[in-house]
């Protein structure tokens, strides 16, 4: 059964130095929430594994942590939306394992699902094999990539029941549902709680078995609020 938690709760369970997975995509699906006490706390040394940075132009959703300089190390897919994690990593100041989306995901899985590791010929002959393991089967050449798992997965859903099963809306559904099965201690950011039998099991996104806490988020009128806010003031810029 999963614990129901308040944030700040919720982010005592992360300490300097761990290595992070959070869900999302330029702040949809993103557990805005938890960041915003992560980047609060000041927490530091962190490795953060996130399929791209924060929102573009930063200082928003995970690029408050790159702007506060918590980021020992990102590994992801993608980083030219957040100016001040180009910059770091320019200055040394930032570790960054760049890897081609899918490949990612699949090491996420990898990881989850207990497997040993992800081949794929996905980068050969492109600056993402430098450094790599390569093997060959059936004489085909292969880059192997090594699973990826984390201390702590922080997710987002749409809604959750008390045993922690959870329902996904539309594009937030992206990279939570694979991180929630690769990481020992997993914590759901929700718009809503419900009670166990509200959430159809046909629509259950993730079980129960795989949540530790629950927390309660923004609703999702008051998410709408903030990205119609955000994308007004973009397009003002």
């Amino acid at each position: 059964m999963a614990i129901i938690q308040t944030v700040d709760q919720a982010v005592e369970r992360i300490e300097h130095g761990m290595k992070i997975m959070v869900g999302g995509f330029l702040g949809i699906g993103t557990p805005l929430n938890m960041v915003d006490a992560i980047a609060e706390r000041n927490i530091r040394d962190l490795t953060l594994i996130s399929v791209v940075a924060g929102y573009p132009g930063g200082n928003h959703d995970l690029g408050k942590l790159t702007a506060n300089k918590q980021i020992k190390k990102f590994i992801g897919a993608h980083i030219g939306t957040d100016p001040k994690i180009s910059e770091q990593y320019n200055n040394g100041e930032l570790e960054l394992e760049l890897i081609p989306m899918g490949t990612w995901t699949e090491q996420i899985r990898a990881g989850g699902s207990g497997l040993g590791a992800v081949v794929t010929k996905t980068g050969l002959g492109t600056e993402v094999e430098e450094g790599r393991k390569k093997i060959t089967l059936d004489g085909q050449e292969y880059l192997l990539f090594p699973p990826l798992k984390a201390d702590v997965a922080i997710i987002k859903a749409h809604k959750a029941d008390r045993a922690g099963n959870l329902l996904y809306r539309g594009t937030s559904i992206n990279s939570n549902q694979i991180m929630a099965t690769a990481a020992d201690l997993v914590i759901a950011e929700v718009d809503e709680i419900v009670e166990i039998g509200e959430i159809d099991y046909n629509h259950v996104g993730t079980p129960g078995i795989f949540v530790d806490i629950i927390v309660q988020g923004n609703t999702l009128e008051e998410r709408k609020e903030i990205f119609e806010n955000l994308w007004t003031e973009t397009n003002r810029l």
